[in-house]
């Protein structure tokens, strides 16, 4: 297998990804994309990445993966004027209120979705057996007609025979009916969506106008389901957006977007965007339910077929784990291919790149179920563990690092839940329910 050709359906981050560990294994990849065109010769939005306009989060644990996958991607991401952060010195005003300020704690760069996705496909496209076809519409798959390999149908184009497929296409992919269409039998689907909306817009604004903060955060709360982020990216510019959920979600217009923000429960990014100038017109996402397709279930898999990304499990974008869970689903790959492929090695990957996925579903329907349904508290173990990270979130907001940074490791996918139980934590928390806790952590100096 490791010396086969194998095709990926579609170039979004997943796709590129996966083509990379793929050519690492020493396998010949074509990537097919239909809606590059001509934005893949410079960082530019594209249709298919409908979300490209929005702030993009690549929690710690995505660029640990991409850099393992991809050394020295990190520093060529920041060459290209991705703007390293700590997020210990972003402000970050939780549900219970201001997080500690000023203590390190996790890397990120901050940068344009089309920045991080144009110096990955360059980076990807460089390896050796990479291939990229763009304007390639996929429309179909097909058995080969020896069998033991695959037809992918092409609408622009003759098929594309290979040994391996890859469905990388993102929230908008057609495998579940083309596995019904084959005889595998109907794909079962969890969906969760809060209705959320974004509008993102860019600004212009000096690099230290927030002084020692790097950037603000406002996260929606369950009494107000709205916030927003403001962080700086490429060429000396800003980026923020709006979020909030079902009637709470902004609006198109630009002087409604600047009385969104003025009712945040922090007038933060409202006097952040007052002292910017603004260089685009407000962008509008309403795409941003969760939706996982359960492959693993089917009682038959297909030889020679795997899915990944946002295909396999689509989460909410304001938590920033697409990128971080697909860049993990990636290196699941690589190891699989050292390890020597053999028959049914496809669904035990499959079965890999689903628990991947697990914990952000967890997190990341957790929440949104929260802000759908205000009025119903979770009950059994998710309702139990819903109390305990609010005991734990609420003894950080009164200035303990220590309950702060257990609940940065979970966000940031760098450690299990079980890391909240952390002795001391729990000791905080008990002392603070005894004796009362310290003075709320105090607004940091914007």
């Amino acid at each position: 297998m490791n010396t086969g050709r194998t095709v990926v359906i579609g170039a979004g981050m997943a796709g590129l990804l996966t083509a990379g560990a793929l050519a690492k294994a020493g396998r010949t990849v074509i990537v097919l994309e239909q809606d590059l065109g001509e934005s893949g010769e410079a960082p530019a939005p594209r249709p298919g990445v409908p979300q490209g306009r929005q702030p993009h989060v690549l929690l710690h644990r995505g660029l640990c993966a991409i850099e393992e996958l991809l050394p020295g991607l990190r520093a060529q991401l920041v060459a290209a004027g991705g703007v390293p952060l700590d997020t210990g010195d972003l402000a970050w005003l939780g549900e219970r209120g201001w997080a500690p300020f000023g203590t390190p704690a996790f890397e990120l760069v901050s940068a344009t979705r089309p920045l991080v996705e144009h110096v990955v496909r360059e980076r990807v496209t460089a390896l050796p057996g990479v291939s990229l076809l763009t304007g390639a519409r996929v429309r179909g798959l097909a058995r080969s007609p020896s069998g033991s390999g695959w037809l992918v149908e092409r609408a622009d184009g003759p098929a594309v025979s290979t040994d391996l497929v890859v469905d990388a296409s993102g929230r908008s992919s057609r495998l579940p009916r083309w596995l019904a269409l084959l005889g595998c039998g109907e794909v079962s689907t969890s969906a969760v969506d809060a209705r959320f909306g974004y509008a993102g817009r860019v600004y212009h604004a000096p690099p230290d106008v927030l002084g020692r903060a790097a950037g603000i955060v406002v996260l929606p709360t369950r009494e107000l389901p709205a916030g927003g982020v403001a962080l700086p990216v490429e060429g000396g510019r800003w980026l923020v957006a709006a979020v909030g959920a079902g009637e709470h979600r902004p609006p198109r217009d630009p002087e409604e977007f600047a009385g969104f923000l003025s009712r945040l429960r922090d007038p933060a990014l409202a006097d952040f965007t007052a002292r910017a100038r603004p260089l685009t017109e407000p962008a509008v996402h309403r795409r941003t339910g969760n939706m996982r397709h359960h492959y693993e279930r089917l009682p038959h898999w297909p030889a020679g077929l795997l899915v990944t990304g946002d295909s396999l499990c689509a989460f909410n974008p304001v938590y920033g784990q697409g990128i971080t869970v697909a860049a993990q689903q990636a290196l699941l790959l690589r190891d699989a291919l050292a390890e020597g492929t053999g028959p049914g090695w496809e669904r035990r990957l499959l079965r890999r790149f689903a628990r991947a996925a697990d914990l952000p579903w967890e997190i990341a329907t957790g929440e949104d179920l929260g802000h759908r349904e205000r009025d119903r508290r979770p009950r059994g173990l998710a309702g139990l563990f819903g109390r305990w990270s609010g005991e734990v979130d609420r003894l950080a907001a009164h200035g303990d690092v220590r309950a702060q940074r257990a609940l940065d490791r979970v966000y940031h996918l760098m450690a299990a839940p079980s890391c909240l139980f952390d002795p001391r934590v729990v000791a905080a928390v008990v002392r603070g329910r005894l004796m009362g806790l310290p003075a709320p952590t105090p607004r940091p100096p914007l």
